[in-house]
């Protein structure tokens, strides 16, 4: 609990910096002025829109192009915008822009917000951070801007690359394309590769991490020169892209026209880690390839970025963890550095939460909505990993569904072990070594 009066954490700052911002979004999203019909969104479903925009999750229960008014429309995309930046970094911006000084404990906020390795030098890296997010994002809204205003007219076709430009690259997967089709994602851009390859770039450079685009910008094309974590997260990320789009292409889209077919394999592996936009009909893919959208999903992006999830890192701590164990190695690396032991325990305290939370919540829901449970785990997966993917049963769930969905999202952006290290904010570790007895695993 947090005590009045009491300094509050890094951790704590960060977690009610995110509950602030989802409170003043659900009563904005209340007014009149932020429907189509003028009589506001009941709280329920201002709540579920407003954590699902700030945790850049987007999974909804009313269609963001038919429901919202512009104002509303607005409305989401700040919250997507201050969401996947951070509330700290936001924040700290204004801090900035506005001439202040940066007090340590700011810096040392914002070291956390963004997975800086030190706060040394955090003040340049968040005017980086600030310049990187306008210039891509722009850059996306341009290229996509004529395809949009063909389609819906000069003024909405603008704003609408804007939109999509800020939700792809935070990772929100937030459409208006309910005007075509309610609920139907970027079904109807399936075969346009100007939007599809635009839409996938923002998605992998806004998920790959703000300090990845530092160690770039510095190092350039020296690979070599890059940080460890750099280097993991790229191939990760280079894996995780190619692997799933192979299996898509052969096994679940193989009547599809080719062309289609290469956009839609790609766009299908890269959203799910965490955009949650669509081209494809998501409810006609196998068991298998629902399997392994689910583990996307889980995955999500990198550290310090715009996307959720459990993070590439975990991913491939665990998995050269194992490797080391099966040849019989004392410790985890990569390229000729060793992986800190205190990585591996989060690593896999983080798996563990996520799988607990994951089944727990789809186990809840299939049982009070009478779902099949493979169904209820894909919203689940969505949720947590802040995704947005659904196999279109958020806008029919009841209640206590919808919460369970909301708890998840708020876990998914802020973290799982950001809450625990907020909980237990000022409590002293025993230090002390207890006697050590063997036990047998596996």
């Amino acid at each position: 609990m947090i005590r009045i009066g009491k300094q509050l954490s890094s951790s704590q700052i960060i977690i009610l910096g995110f509950a602030a911002l989802i409170l003043i979004g659900s009563l904005l999203l209340m007014l009149p002025i932020s429907t189509q019909d003028g009589s506001g969104a009941i709280f329920s479903d201002a709540l579920f829109t407003a954590t699902s925009a700030v945790c850049v999750t987007g999974l909804i229960v009313q269609d963001t192009a038919t429901y919202w008014s512009a104002f509303g429309q607005a409305v989401i995309i700040a919250l997507i915008q201050i969401g996947g930046m951070g509330v700290v970094t936001v924040a700290i911006s204004v801090s900035l822009f506005s001439g202040k000084q940066i007090s340590l404990k700011q810096r040392s906020t914002m070291q956390e917000a963004i997975s800086a390795h030190k706060v040394g030098g955090i003040v340049r890296l968040t005017g980086f951070i600030i310049k990187m997010t306008v210039i891509f994002e722009l850059l996306g809204a341009v290229i996509m801007a004529p395809t949009f205003c063909k389609e819906f007219g000069l003024l909405k076709g603008i704003w609408y690359a804007v939109f999509h430009s800020i939700s792809a690259f935070c990772n929100a997967g937030f459409d208006l394309m309910g005007v075509k089709t309610p609920y139907s994602s970027l079904t109807y851009f399936v075969d346009n590769p100007v939007i599809n390859f635009v839409i996938m770039s923002l998605i992998v450079i806004g998920g790959i991490g703000f300090m990845t685009w530092d160690d770039i910008k510095i190092n350039k094309h020296h690979v070599r020169k890059y940080r460890m974590q750099s280097k993991v997260i790229l191939i990760t990320t280079a894996l995780l892209i190619i692997l799933p789009a192979l299996y898509f292409f052969f096994f679940e889209l193989e009547f599809n026209p080719m062309g289609e077919r290469i956009c839609s394999s790609l766009f299908q592996s890269v959203t799910p880690r965490t955009a949650g936009f669509n081209t494809a009909d998501l409810t006609q893919f196998s068991e298998t390839g629902t399997a392994i959208t689910i583990m996307l999903m889980l995955i999500g992006g990198s550290p310090g970025s715009t996307a959720g999830g459990m993070k590439t890192t975990t991913l491939a701590v665990l998995f050269s963890t194992a490797i080391s164990v099966f040849r019989r190695r004392e410790h985890t690396h990569f390229f000729g550095r060793r992986v800190n032991d205190n990585a591996i325990r989060n690593a896999a305290t983080i798996l563990m939460m996520y799988v607990i939370l994951f089944l727990a919540g789809g186990f809840l829901i299939s049982h009070i909505e009478g779902i099949p449970l493979l169904t209820c785990l894909y919203e689940t997966a969505s949720a947590i990993g802040t995704v947005g993917l659904t196999l279109g049963i958020t806008p029919t769930l009841g209640t206590v569904s919808q919460i369970i969905l909301i708890v998840l999202m708020y876990i998914g952006r802020v973290g799982g072990l950001t809450l625990i290290f907020s909980a237990l904010s000022g409590h002293q570790g025993n230090t002390a070594r207890l006697p050590q007895e063997k036990i047998t695993v596996g």
